[in-house]
């Protein structure tokens, strides 16, 4: 729309009101003319601006400072043409005073974006009050029709404004809704990472003291030839042991995942996200290697249809065989539910490639993307 409603604007208050209030003598319709050339124009440069003036107003890029020029020129050419044919006398008031509305919002949409409301609109009234007294001095006889011209002016303010910063206010509730997707995506592995790294202290911390004291204790023992330093070095060794016992835990416990909870918490952060996601599963119970891979590739996907892609439907579905079990994941939208980067493709297929297990991921059709696991067994209780 922020394309589409100068040109509209162009056609019906400024091309179709000239066409009927027009005189047809050599000077109006030459100025009539180029009129209709300068709104044209207007409307081009009006669609160059909007993006560079929406990227300021969302604080992506600073606008450059020549940009406004072009657009202001064709705003004083216009107005400048409009107030030749009323002191001429080649347009009727009612035509003068759509011209007035049609020229003005080309402009003053994209500029909208790029100065606070209360200036906007201080410069909307100044410009209003020099157009009135030369619409005013140029047909002293026709007050009406000046007063007139001053509404429809407001009148195309208020519009402009509207359109340009009641849309950009909304996309940009848009865009930080869609940041603080990121980045609570970016906090969840935060969090885990943190997980580990207490667990791993809490594990090795107080192990890596005691071991500290008790070599230090069998250090001195062995100079002083006494034998119990023997029994010092021994308890080392078993406190190491059982301290590469329990770094193998938390590593076990790190890397292994509940399946169920993986699809339950896919499809209830997804659906928070507002991407409809449905979840079909096969009652079996899996062997635990076999849970533990497919439950990475539902997180990960997760992750990443959410990260990447513009998704609203996502369908995860189980499907257990004789001898395999399949786990498809797949969305629409442009992204795949893994990064362009292969980083998470090549992770997940190193764990399902410790279970014999094989990940193909490609376009499903013109819009869609799907993820399949298929991961061989051998019994699977029903």
């Amino acid at each position: 729309m922020w394309h589409l409603s100068p040109w509209l604007l162009t056609v019906s208050w400024l091309l179709m009101p000239l066409i009927g209030g027009l005189r047809h003598r050599p000077v109006p319709l030459a100025l009539g003319a180029l009129l209709l050339l300068a709104g044209a124009a207007q409307c081009v440069a009006a669609g160059r601006l909007t993006r560079p003036a929406l990227d300021a107003y969302l604080g992506r890029a600073p606008l450059p400072g020549r940009a406004l020029w072009t657009p202001a020129a064709l705003l004083g050419t216009a107005l400048a043409l409009i107030v030749a044919l009323t002191a001429l006398g080649g347009v009727e008031s009612w035509t003068a005073r759509l011209a007035v509305g049609a020229v003005l919002v080309p402009f003053g949409q994209p500029y909208a974006l790029l100065v606070p409301m209360a200036v906007y609109l201080r410069r909307a009234g100044a410009l209003t009050l020099v157009l009135v007294a030369a619409l005013g001095l140029a047909r002293p006889d026709d007050g009406a029709g000046v007063l007139g011209v001053g509404l429809t002016l407001a009148f195309g303010v208020l519009i402009a404004l509207g359109a340009g910063r009641s849309g950009a206010w909304t996309l940009s509730v848009l865009w930080e809704a869609e940041r603080a997707r990121e980045v609570e995506a970016r906090l969840a592995v935060a969090e885990e990472r943190l997980r580990f790294g207490r667990d791993l202290h809490d594990v090795l911390g107080r192990n890596l003291s005691v071991i500290s004291l008790k070599s230090e204790l069998a250090v001195q023992l062995a100079r002083r030839g006494r034998p119990e330093a023997v029994e010092q070095m021994i308890e080392v060794q078993r406190i190491a042991q059982e301290s590469q016992r329990e770094v193998r835990e938390v590593v076990r416990g790190y890397r292994d995942a509940d399946l169920t909870a993986e699809l339950a918490g896919a499809k209830g952060v997804l659906g928070a996200a507002g991407i409809e996601c449905a979840v079909r599963a096969d009652d079996a119970v899996l062997p635990v290697p076999v849970q533990s891979a497919l439950a990475w590739v539902v997180r990960e996907a997760a992750t990443n249809v959410l990260r990447h892609g513009d998704a609203r439907h996502c369908a995860v579905e189980l499907a257990t065989g004789k001898d395999h079990v399949v786990l498809t994941v797949e969305n629409d939208g442009a992204g795949g539910p893994v990064g362009s980067g292969g980083s998470g493709l090549a992770g997940l297929r190193e764990r399902l490639a410790a279970v014999g297990g094989t990940l193909t991921a490609g376009p499903a059709d013109e819009d869609r993307f799907r993820l399949q696991a298929r991961v061989p067994m051998g019994e699977v209780t029903a």
